[in-house]
C-alpha cells in the first residue's frame, strides 16, 4: 500500500478534478482521495457550464491550461452565447451538457493522467506538526503522508438534505456525505459555518406538452470554451421555456408553513442570486409570472431540469406546484426538489494563494471557501493546485491580480471579504470587465499558465500563433479599399461612405454597424486566410480603443498600488492615527499590499494614508 504523496487532494467535484490534475501536471506525485468514485465530476444540480461571468471562468482556467473547458466541449449537446445582443465584455458562452457523459469524461482524464492516484475513501483529520500539515487519515482506517494538502469537499462536509419535514445526512442526489472532517477543522481553529443550496424537480421527458413551451434554440457560429477544441460541439438538443402563473404562486403563499426556509427547517444561508421559487415569490410578490427554463440532463436519458424551480417544499405539495406548469400539468416527477445544508469555512482565514494563514501546506478549494458553482470551484482548484506545487517547488506563489482575470477577482473578494452567503461570480464584481473578456481569456492567461508549468508545448504553439496571426492582422487592417469596392457594404449595413476617397479596413471597422465577420465576407480577397477569432480581436480593439486605453491606465494605476507590498510581520496595533476597527481587521486578513488593505470592508481611505504614511516612515529606517 502506498502511503507517501507529495499532495493529497481531498475531494472530486470541480475545484478537486482542477487541483489534482494541476498538481500531477507539475510532475508531482499525487493522490486524490474521493468519497465515492462515481461522483468523481458530478453535475448535482443544473448540468450546465459557464453563463453570465461563469463563461469568462471557465476561459481562464483553459488559459491557464486547466481541464474544464475541454471537457465541457466535449459533453456539449447545446450551446448558446448569452447577452449576445450587449456589449462583449458582459458575453458569455453556457452550454447544456450530457450529464453522464461529463462524469465518464472527467473520470477517464482523471484516471489515465500520470503521478495521479485515485482513492475511494472518507477523509477523516488532517494531520498536522507544529502548524505544518503533514498527512491526512481516513475513516477506513489508513493513513496518507505528504507535504501540502487541498481540500476540496462541496457540500458533502455534514451535509443533510430536507424535503418538507424530511430530513437526511447525504450529499447531493444521496451520495454518503462526510462526517468526520468538520471537527478536524474545528479541532484546527476553522471557525464553520452553515451554508445552503438547493435543487428543483427532475421530470419525465416524455410527459411534458413541449408544444405549450417557447423553443430555445442552440446557436453554432459562437466560441467554444477551450482553444484546443478542433472541432465545435453541435447542438443537437432543444431547451423550452414556461413560466409560473397565478396558480402557482398561490398554493406557494398557501403553504408558507410548510416551506422549510420559512418555518425554521433551515439554518443555513442560501445564496441570493439562485433563490428558492418559494422566496422568489414571496420576495417578488408584485410579479404575475418568473421564467422557468427547461433543460435535457442528457442524451441517454429522459430526465429534464426545471431551471428557476429550486424548493425544499413537501412532496405532495411539489407535485401540486409543478402540474400548474403550462406544459408540465401531466407531468411525471422523477426526482424531487430538495435543499442541501452543508459545513464551510470563513475564506478570510486564507492567503490569495488559498493557503491556510494558520497551518502550513494546507489548501482550500471550491464550496468549502463559501462559493456557489461548478466554474468558481474549479476557477480556485486550479489556484490552489498551482500553488501547491509551486509551494513543493519552493518557488515564488501565483497570485492573479483583479486588472488581469475574474479568476483574480473572485479569489481577492473571497479572502478580502467576509462573504456571509453563497458567492457567485458576476461580471458587475470586476472593475475591468472591458478588459476581462472570455475571447481574450488566452492573452490574458496563456503566458502565466506556461510560467507556472501547466501550458504544454501543443497549447503554446497555438497561442503563439494566435498572437502572430493578430499582428498580421495589423498590417492587413491598414489596406485601403477603393470607394467603389466598399460602396455595396456599407449600404447593406446602412452606413455613409465618402466616395472622394479610399477608407481603411480599420476605419470600415470602426462603424458600428460592421462586424468582423461582414467584413470578412465581402473582402474575401483580402481577409479570407485569417481566422474570424484574430479578426474579432481587432473589432472589439477597434470599436472599444477610447474605453480600452482608459481602462488600461486605471488598470496601470492599480498595478502600483499592488506593487507598494507590506511586510507580513507588520504591528497594525502599534500604528497610530488608524482606526481599532482598521487595525483589528488588518491584523485579521494580514493584505500583502497597499492595494488590498484598501479594499477591506471596514478599513476606510483615511486609514489607508495613515498606512502609506508608515509605510514610507518604516522604508525610509531600513534604507
Amino acid at each position: 500500500m502506498r502511503n507517501f504523496y507529495e499532495a493529497v487532494v481531498v475531494g472530486s467535484g470541480h475545484a478537486g478534478i482542477e487541483a489534482a490534475l494541476a498538481l500531477a501536471r507539475k510532475g508531482h506525485k499525487t493522490l486524490l482521495l474521493t468519497l465515492n468514485l462515481d461522483s468523481i465530476g458530478f453535475l448535482a444540480c443544473n448540468p450546465s457550464i459557464g453563463g453570465t461571468a461563469k463563461g469568462h471562468l471557465v476561459c481562464e482556467i483553459d488559459a491557464l491550461g486547466g481541464q474544464m473547458g475541454i471537457s465541457a466541449d466535449m459533453a456539449t449537446i447545446q450551446r448558446r452565447m448569452l447577452n449576445s445582443s450587449k456589449g462583449y465584455a458582459v458575453q458569455s458562452l453556457r452550454v447544456q451538457a450530457d450529464k453522464n457523459k461529463y462524469h465518464t469524461i472527467m473520470k477517464k482524464v482523471l484516471e489515465n493522467e500520470p503521478n495521479l492516484d485515485i482513492k475511494q475513501g472518507e477523509a477523516s483529520r488532517i494531520i498536522t506538526k507544529d502548524n505544518v500539515v503533514t498527512g491526512i487519515k481516513t475513516k477506513q482506517g489508513a493513513t496518507y503522508k505528504c507535504k501540502v494538502c487541498v481540500i476540496c469537499t462541496g457540500v458533502y462536509l455534514k451535509s443533510r438534505i430536507i424535503i418538507g419535514k424530511y430530513k437526511k445526512n447525504v450529499g447531493p442526489n444521496g451520495f454518503a456525505n462526510a462526517t468526520d472532517l468538520s471537527r478536524s477543522l474545528k479541532d484546527l481553529g476553522f471557525e464553520l459555518r452553515r451554508f445552503k443550496t438547493g435543487t428543483p424537480v427532475r421530470v419525465d421527458g416524455a410527459t411534458i406538452d413541449y408544444s405549450k413551451m417557447e423553443v430555445q434554440k442552440g446557436e453554432d457560429n459562437i466560441q467554444t470554451f477551450s482553444t484546443m477544441t478542433q472541432k465545435k460541439p453541435r447542438n443537437v438538443a432543444d431547451c423550452y421555456l414556461t413560466y409560473t402563473n397565478k396558480k402557482t404562486h398561490d398554493i406557494i403563499n398557501q403553504n408558507l408553513d410548510k416551506a422549510p426556509m420559512y418555518n425554521g427547517s433551515i439554518s443555513g444561508v442560501g445564496p441570493r442570486y439562485c433563490p428558492s421559487i418559494e422566496s422568489k415569490v414571496v420576495k417578488f410578490a408584485e410579479k404575475e409570472r418568473h421564467q422557468l427554463f427547461l433543460e435535457p440532463e442528457g442524451l441517454d436519458t429522459n430526465e429534464v431540469y426545471i431551471q428557476g424551480f429550486s424548493t425544499s417544499m413537501p412532496i405532495d405539495i411539489q407535485e401540486k406546484m409543478v402540474h400548474t406548469l403550462p406544459g408540465l400539468e401531466n407531468t411525471f416527477i422523477m426526482r424531487d426538489a430538495y435543499a442541501i445544508e452543508y459545513d464551510c469555512i470563513d475564506a478570510t482565514t486564507l492567503y490569495p494563494t488559498l493557503e491556510s494563514k494558520n497551518i502550513s501546506g494546507l489548501y482550500f478549494a471550491g464550496q468549502i471557501n463559501g462559493t456557489s458553482g461548478y466554474e468558481e470551484a474549479g476557477a480556485q482548484g486550479i489556484v490552489a493546485g498551482i500553488n501547491a506545487g509551486l509551494k513543493l517547488e519552493n518557488r515564488e506563489p501565483m497570485i492573479l491580480k483583479r486588472s488581469e482575470s475574474y479568476i483574480g477577482v473572485l479569489i481577492d473578494d473571497l479572502v478580502t471579504k467576509r462573504t456571509d452567503e453563497p458567492y457567485r461570480m458576476m461580471t458587475s464584481r470586476a472593475e475591468y470587465r472591458l478588459t476581462l473578456r472570455q475571447d481574450n481569456a488566452d492573452i490574458r492567461l496563456t503566458e502565466i499558465g506556461r510560467k507556472y508549468g501547466l501550458v504544454d508545448n501543443k497549447r503554446y504553439k497555438k497561442y503563439k500563433r494566435h498572437i502572430a496571426e493578430i499582428n498580421k492582422l495589423d498590417k492587413v487592417l491598414d489596406t485601403i479599399i477603393p470607394p467603389k469596392k466598399a460602396e455595396k457594404l456599407f449600404e447593406d449595413s446602412d452606413e455613409t461612405l465618402n466616395k472622394n476617397t479610399g477608407i481603411s479596413l480599420r476605419d470600415i471597422l470602426r462603424r458600428a454597424n460592421i462586424s468582423a465577420e461582414k467584413l470578412q465576407a465581402y473582402f474575401s480577397d483580402i481577409l479570407g486566410k485569417y481566422s474570424i477569432r484574430a479578426l474579432k480581436e481587432w473589432e472589439i480593439e477597434t470599436k472599444y480603443s477610447g474605453y480600452l486605453k482608459r481602462q488600461d491606465i486605471q488598470i496601470k494605476q492599480a498595478v502600483k498600488l499592488e506593487e507598494r507590498r507590506l511586510p507580513d510581520n507588520i504591528n497594525y496595533n502599534k500604528i497610530k492615527g488608524m482606526r481599532l476597527e482598521a487595525r483589528q481587521k488588518l491584523s485579521d486578513i494580514k493584505p500583502k499590499t497597499i492595494a488590498h488593505a484598501s479594499r477591506i470592508s471596514g478599513v476606510s481611505p483615511a486609514d489607508i494614508a495613515v498606512l502609506s504614511i508608515y509605510l514610507k516612515a518604516l522604508e525610509s529606517r531600513n534604507n
